[in-house]
């Protein structure tokens, strides 16, 4: 940042429903910025109120202003065009650097571009390239390893991925469906009995596996007993909560052969001990490979961060529903408002404006 420009930061937190919140208030934002900044950052009292114009109206060369939480202010997540117009009197450029919100037509997102002239931050740049980069020219071989809780939250991104890669993993509870597709029991395991149809199409296409061996237990809970079964073969009861240790070991090395690693999903529930062993043996065969790796976000990314390995891998995405989307439709609700944006000049502007979201 220049010390000739002045900075407008609007960012959100959380999901206050629209209306100030103490707990969602920006207040160690702002403090926590004014020290990786290492000068001062003030902190507007409202959302694009008299208290945040009268700062931005007054803000001097090389000032910082946080306004408060987008979303206390209703009219961000219902993209009302009179809130979009309040912040984009803000500045007079906009720079979006939120990649994890490009996928919400929310008014800071899509509104500004309509209003100001705008471009890309560095980390959304960053982002677009790499995971578009995967789409279109990935090494290889290229492989997926997709995990979580529900296979419909993510067939569209199979879907997407199997014109792509060379072959997809799965893991987590979604594997459960994929396993009654072959005709398997699953137990008392997570199970989308809607979605056991397209996935049966999907495992005919031959790029897909699924978990061989899984850890079963009665109920999640770190004293639980546990047991290695086929996955062919869970007992009545039991539920799967973990990629079995031949399966880990398969998944490993395909990690190791790979050119591309793309993952989003952990392979079960890495949040209690007995289950984290294949979400960490899939992790550190990220690390461990001279591939190139990325991380889409979301339970993946908070998984390798508790295993201290984020700085092995060569991207982790900061966002976890806006990766999934980007993979699957190729574009933004964001990024398109940035391209509509290209060319367009604000009255007026010059070059010591500068509005951000964050």
């Amino acid at each position: 940042m220049s010390g000739a420009r002045r900075s407008c930061c609007a960012p959100h937190l959380g999901r206050p429903g629209g209306r100030p919140s103490d707990e969602f208030s920006l207040a160690p934002v702002a403090q926590r910025l004014a020290e990786l900044l290492d000068c001062p950052v003030t902190l507007a009292s409202d959302v694009a109120g008299a208290d945040s114009i009268r700062r931005a109206e007054n803000m001097g060369a090389g000032d910082v202003l946080l306004i408060e939480n987008l979303r206390f202010d209703p009219g961000e997540t219902s993209n009302d065009p009179a809130f979009a117009d309040k912040l984009s009197a803000l500045g007079q450029m906009y720079v979006d650097d939120a990649f994890g919100a490009a996928h919400r037509s929310h008014a800071s997102v899509v509104g500004p571009p309509q209003r100001l002239p705008s471009a890309a931050g560095r980390l959304l740049e960053r982002e677009v390239d790499v995971l578009g980069g995967v789409l279109t020219d990935p090494d290889r071989p290229f492989l997926a390893i997709l995990g979580g809780s529900k296979v419909s939250d993510k067939l569209g991104v199979i879907d997407a991925l199997l014109s792509t890669c060379d072959s997809l993993l799965i893991g987590g509870a979604m594997a459960f469906t994929f396993l009654a597709a072959q005709g398997y029991e699953v137990g008392a395991s997570l199970l989308e009995t809607d979605r056991v149809d397209h996935c049966r199409e999907l495992l005919a296409t031959g790029k897909i596996r699924v978990p061989t061996d899984v850890v079963v237990a009665r109920e999640i809970d770190a004293t639980a007993e546990t047991r290695v079964v086929p996955a062919g073969a869970i007992p009545e009861g039991w539920i799967g909560l973990d990629i079995g240790p031949a399966t880990a070991i398969v998944y490993v090395d395909a990690v190791a052969d790979a050119g591309t690693v793309l993952w989003n999903g952990p392979m079960g529930v890495f949040e209690v001990e007995p289950f984290a062993a294949g979400t960490r043996a899939v992790a550190e065969a990220l690390a461990e490979t001279d591939g190139f790796t990325i991380v889409g976000g979301g339970d993946s990314a908070a998984a390798i961060r508790q295993l201290e390995l984020a700085d092995r891998m060569d991207h982790v995405s900061t966002g976890g529903g806006a990766s999934l989307e980007l993979l699957e439709h190729g574009d933004l609700p964001g990024l398109r408002a940035l391209r509509e944006s290209m060319g367009r000049k604000a009255p007026g502007a010059d070059t010591n404006g500068k509005g951000s979201h964050g």
